[in-house]
């Protein structure tokens, strides 16, 4: 057993290490703006950048790995990242900053896809459920251990840019020695706006507004933290804790969600997050136990929903299309996350940081009463006919290669 998991062992190292500098860069950068007094305008725009980047990278990465095949094209994503974390480290300002994230977007969009189809190539159709549950694990965990890193290291000097570097460079040595065979080449990413709303519009409407405020709150997280004055460490233990809590509140709510009609469930989410968020708010609260306690209740609801949203979708799809279905749900949470900062910033511009709060709720509150209004045009899916919940790692991008990797995924050659 342990040598057929071998070669995925490999990748999920390399997979570690990547997604531990994505954490702990995506953390570094606003707090080192915002202490080099960046507009809270320009740290908004940081996360719309990568946003941006990364959707494109979805669309275009294929073309270049199937050019310079899997394992050379992995290694040049990696290595872009690596020389643009040292850049940020070098030079500081606004602009270039906002032009490096959409850069550090794209890269990693197209690293994700290599070792997502790579992933793919190969699980089995017996252990396709074992190794996306491992997928899923190293994401929560490496993730939550990048952020951790800034706890420990001075975000004015360059020392964590260099750590982020090293991160990076360690993530491709895992493929860059393997003799695994490659992987088929990527699938083209294609987006059927008109054939996602058919399909179902609380679902459509659901990715879109939950990228709102995910990505508001994912990148100006760090920032309404260092506003309110808690210490960095706190700060990351902040933003690891909302990732870990809707981690940790996916299953049992998905699980809900299996017994009843899922919009409930994601109208009650969306609603609750919604008031946590305006009471985050209205208590404006400063001591640094309080923040955390209250931003993880939050997270706890806010990064349940996504999986939510595409079960729902994948209820009223067909097997056949669960690919399509599902890739462009995850590409409507990517533009939802290129929209939510410039609101969020908008308003933490104007007003306190915890108008952050204000940009979320409003977006849950949107989607709460659409999800309503919608239970009264549509009949649920009957139970027996529903595929079962599973949990998807909404707090980073995922890319449609992963559905791929789904255990839901029509039985495909391994």
């Amino acid at each position: 057993m342990i040598a057929a998991y071998r070669p995925i062992l490999s990748l999920l190292r390399g997979t570690a290490f990547l997604l531990a500098a994505s954490g702990l860069h995506s953390l570094l950068l606003p707090l080192r703006g915002q202490a080099e007094g960046f507009s809270t305008a320009a740290l908004g725009l940081m996360g719309t950048a990568w946003a941006g980047g990364f959707v494109a990278g979805c669309f275009f990465a294929p073309r270049l790995v199937r050019r310079a095949g899997h394992v050379r094209a992995f290694g040049t994503f990696a290595a872009s990242g690596a020389i643009i974390a040292l850049l940020t480290g070098l030079m500081i300002g606004e602009i270039i900053w906002i032009v490096l994230r959409a850069f550090t977007g794209f890269v990693m969009a197209g690293a994700f896809m290599v070792i997502e189809s790579w992933l793919n190539e190969k699980a089995t159709n017996e252990n396709r459920g074992t190794v996306f549950g491992l997928y899923m694990m190293v994401t929560y965990a490496s993730i939550m251990a990048g952020q951790m890193i800034v706890a420990f290291g001075d975000v004015m000097s360059a020392s964590l840019f260099m750590v982020t570097g090293i991160l990076f460079c360690l993530s491709l040595i895992p493929t860059a020695v393997s003799t695994a065979s490659h992987p088929q080449p990527l699938q083209d990413v294609a987006l059927d706006l008109k054939g996602l709303y058919a399909n179902s519009p609380v679902a459509s409407a659901g990715c879109l507004l939950v990228g709102v405020a995910n990505g508001a709150w994912g990148t100006l997280g760090a920032v309404y933290g260092s506003r309110i004055g808690i210490s960095t460490a706190e700060i990351a233990l902040m933003m690891s804790l909302v990732v870990v809590a809707g981690a940790a509140l996916q299953m049992p709510v998905g699980r809900i969600s299996d017994r009843t009609d899922r919009r409930f469930v994601l109208a009650a989410a969306s609603a609750i997050a919604a008031l946590v968020g305006i009471l985050i708010f209205l208590v404006a609260p400063r001591a640094g136990w309080l923040v955390i306690a209250m931003t993880a209740a939050y997270g706890a609801l806010a990064y349940a929903l996504y999986s939510l949203a595409v079960a729902h979708a994948n209820d009223h799809a067909k097997p056949e299309d669960f690919v399509k279905i599902s890739g462009g749900l995850l590409l409507l949470y990517g533009f939802g996350t290129m929209i939510g900062p410039v609101i969020g910033a908008a308003l933490m511009g104007s007003m306190r940081p915890e108008s952050l709060f204000l940009a979320t709720a409003l977006a849950h509150l949107i989607l709460a009463v659409y999800t309503l209004l919608r239970i009264r045009r549509r009949a649920p899916v009957p139970i027996e006919d529903r595929e079962a919940f599973m949990t998807l790692p909404s707090e980073r991008g995922v890319t449609p290669e992963a559905v791929r990797l789904d255990p839901r995924t029509p039985e495909q050659d391994g």
